[in-house]
């Protein structure tokens, strides 16, 4: 038996101190080897221990014992995504609304009982002012203890306001519970502006789809369509599935997948993401993919799974926060009781005192605003084609110290032309032939180059002309072809295999062809550097950050390209467990006390990708082993996006640290006023609910578009 992932969605979830404790114990089951609490989409993935099972029901009982009347519903793979999201948005909504009416309720009979015209009216008048703003938290704080759990802030806010109430501070008590409900009012707004920022990305997800069936076109879910099916896309849709153009043309808006603005041109033989957008024109595609694995699937589930991990900084709030509540209450207690009992002083006074002190230390602040920022950053950066699967990967970026970079497909743009054929044995046209054939299987962009090459003399590949395939990575591809022995590839195979050649590096890329153990000639094929690469390489530079370049291209071209591209180091001629090595070494030399990067694209980049710190996969030509090793996808393959990721992680750290620094200063030095009576209930209440919202629109900001 094999551990089992499964996703719920935790319906009536509101509490992020309460999502805490869910999650750790949750996490603290015997069945359980991980588990991650999102509280922004209330979603919890758990990932089971082998031959064991958490049933929904024994997580139900977990959350129950923790917040009450929160219903655990299981994810549900479906157009709309969540099972109960849109509705529990709808709630985020109502739960305003009626927080809205009890501060409203509480300010009218607070001002009634100003206005009444005896002690004992205005005495009910406050009562009810403050029943209809307290009786939530007296009610939350009083399940909590039944289940064992009294450590929070409704226990907090209660014990103060009643205690204040009972000392005849109505004014302070109410002031309390309506200010409290404020802060509640723009937690759920927050919250709620950061959900409908995922729906938004969620929107990418297809309801349907056109499917060619019975010669008409019909809408049936994306699911049912299979690979070679033909759909099609109106001018308008989304592009429900990856595709090939075979009728039409059209304008294709790729932004909410790259983070580009500009539309492109999708003509017959283009292929096309699922995602994009079809502005124009009728088109009709053949499907590449299926549903599963389209790469607006792979984009959500990125972005859903991004939550699972999160940033240090993360985790030591929540362990932070665990045991500051229960400190902060034994504190008031002492700070009541110690100066009544060994010292004799008034006991109303500092009992006053402590409960100043217990409004004061509610860490709501720290709690929501911290995995607030984080997913700020995250969603700001997934919005630019930036997609990091973890707040710890987002973190991590700050501590960047080297970027190894791949060369082909990464630095150069990987559109590789065919600029001239050498023969030494054969015929031109067979050579070409012979290379196009055995490089059919390949996804590699010199790959693409002699096959195109290959078509435009009007070369057709056929799939019965290759008798056996293996290739060999880093070196090149051997084939049997209509029982020819055949290998296409780098000059190492000729030295190893003692074949006697003329050439064997060039100032561009070489592809050597032996037919039947004799040297038949060599294709060259040029490349373009990215415009991008050489200010990326300059911006990394500028700040500190070594850059070097790996490849298994020759020394002749690489040395070519590093010196245009200005990058500190370089080293040709690898194989893919070189690279490993090469990043190893580069680790040692630059970043001893930090981290290490590595940026690629292709299958043999896929090792060195998932060895490094951080490792970036360009997402848009990349293969699917480079995009599963990589921490971070670019969706647009431009190098510049690593510096987007680097500038994105300094501005959510910088937010992350203002809110930390801000809740823990205003919140010590008001505890200290309080503990000498230099602060009322009124800079108590600032302390704790003026903190709290001030530090959730501070996080907000990491959901901008500035960088």
């Amino acid at each position: 038996m094999f551990p089992i992932k499964t996703k719920y969605f935790l319906k009536g979830l509101d509490c992020a101190h309460c999502a805490a404790k869910i999650e750790e114990a949750v996490k603290n089951h015997p069945a359980v080897e991980s588990a991650a609490l999102n509280f922004i989409d209330k979603s919890l993935r758990v990932e089971d221990k082998e031959n064991s099972r958490l049933s929904a029901e024994e997580i139900q009982r977990i959350v129950s014992d923790i917040e009450d009347g929160v219903a655990v519903e299981a994810f549900s793979e479906t157009a709309g995504g969540h099972g109960g999201e849109e509705d529990d948005e709808h709630g985020d909504y109502d739960e305003i609304k009626r927080l809205a009416m009890r501060i409203l309720a509480g300010i009218i009979f607070l001002a009634a009982a100003l206005y009444a015209p005896d002690k004992k009216t205005a005495f009910v008048f406050y009562l009810i002012s403050y029943v209809s703003g307290a009786y939530p938290l007296i009610i939350a704080a009083l399940k909590n203890i039944i289940n064992n759990n009294w450590f929070d802030e409704n226990f907090l806010m209660s014990i103060a306001t009643i205690g204040a109430f009972a000392l005849g501070d109505f004014h302070e008590a109410i002031g309390v519970t309506i200010f409290f409900q404020i802060g509640e009012v723009f937690e759920h707004y927050s919250v709620a502006r950061s959900r409908r920022s995922i729906k938004s990305l969620m929107g990418l997800r297809p309801d349907c789809v056109n499917l060619l069936a019975g010669g008409i076109f019909v809408k049936r879910p994306p699911e049912e369509a299979a690979v070679g099916d033909f759909i099609q896309i109106k001018p308008g849709e989304r592009i429900p599935l990856d595709a090939v153009v075979t009728e039409g043309e059209s304008s294709v808006d790729s932004s909410a997948l790259t983070g580009e603005s500009l539309p492109r041109k999708a003509r017959k033989g283009d292929e096309i993401l699922s995602g994009a957008v079809n502005i124009s024109g009728l088109l009709t595609a053949k499907v590449l993919r299926p549903y599963g694995e389209s790469t607006v699937s792979k984009i959500l589930a990125l972005i859903e799974d991004s939550a699972a991990k999160k940033a240090k900084t993360e985790q030591f709030i929540t362990k932070f926060a665990r045991y500051y509540t229960p400190a902060v209450v034994f504190s008031a207690i002492a700070l009541c009781l110690i100066p009544w009992l060994f010292f004799g002083l008034e006991f109303s006074v500092w009992l006053k005192r402590a409960l100043i002190f217990l409004v004061i230390s509610c860490p709501c602040a720290l709690v929501i605003s911290i995995p607030l920022g984080f997913f700020g950053g995250i969603g700001s950066a997934s919005r630019r084609g930036i997609l990091i699967k973890g707040a710890n990967h987002l973190e991590a970026l700050n501590h960047l110290k080297t970027v190894v970079f791949d060369k082909t497909g990464t630095l150069t743009r990987g559109n590789f032309a065919v600029v001239d054929v050498v023969v030494e044995s054969g015929t031109r046209e067979e050579i070409l032939e012979f290379a196009a054939i055995a490089e059919t299987h390949s996804t590699h962009p010199i790959a693409s180059a002699i096959k195109k090459a290959y078509d435009a003399h009007g070369g057709v590949i056929t799939g019965h002309s290759i008798e056996s395939y293996e290739e060999v990575r880093g070196v090149g591809i051997k084939a049997v072809i209509n029982g020819a022995s055949v290998f296409v590839g780098h000059d190492r195979f000729l030295h190893d295999e003692n074949i006697e050649h003329a050439v064997c590096v060039g100032a561009a890329t070489t592809v050597h062809v032996v037919v039947n153990s004799k040297y038949s000639g060599y294709i060259v094929i040029a490349d373009e550097i990215k415009p991008e690469s050489r200010e990326t390489v300059k911006w990394l530079e500028e700040r500190g950050i070594k850059t070097v370049m790996l490849t298994g291209d020759n020394h002749i071209t690489a040395e070519n390209v590093a010196g245009l591209l200005g990058v500190s180091e370089f080293c040709a001629d690898l194989l893919p467990h070189e690279k490993v090595e090469k990043l190893e070494f580069y680790k040692t030399k630059y970043a001893t006390h930090g981290h290490a990067a590595f940026v690629g694209d292709g299958i043999n980049d896929a090792p060195v990708i998932a060895r490094a710190d951080i490792g970036f996969a360009m997402g848009g030509v990349g293969s699917d082993a480079a995009i599963e090793a990589a921490d971070i996808v670019l969706m647009n393959d431009s190098p510049s996006k690593v510096a987007d990721a680097v500038k994105i992680a300094a501005r959510t750290r910088s937010i992350v640290f203002q809110n930390i620094f801000l809740a823990l200063g205003v919140k010590g030095v008001f505890l200290v006023f309080g503990a000498f009576g230099m602060a009322t209930m009124w800079e108590a209440v600032f302390a704790d609910v003026g903190v709290a919202v001030l530090a959730i629109f501070n996080s907000m900001r990491a959901m901008s578009e500035k960088i």
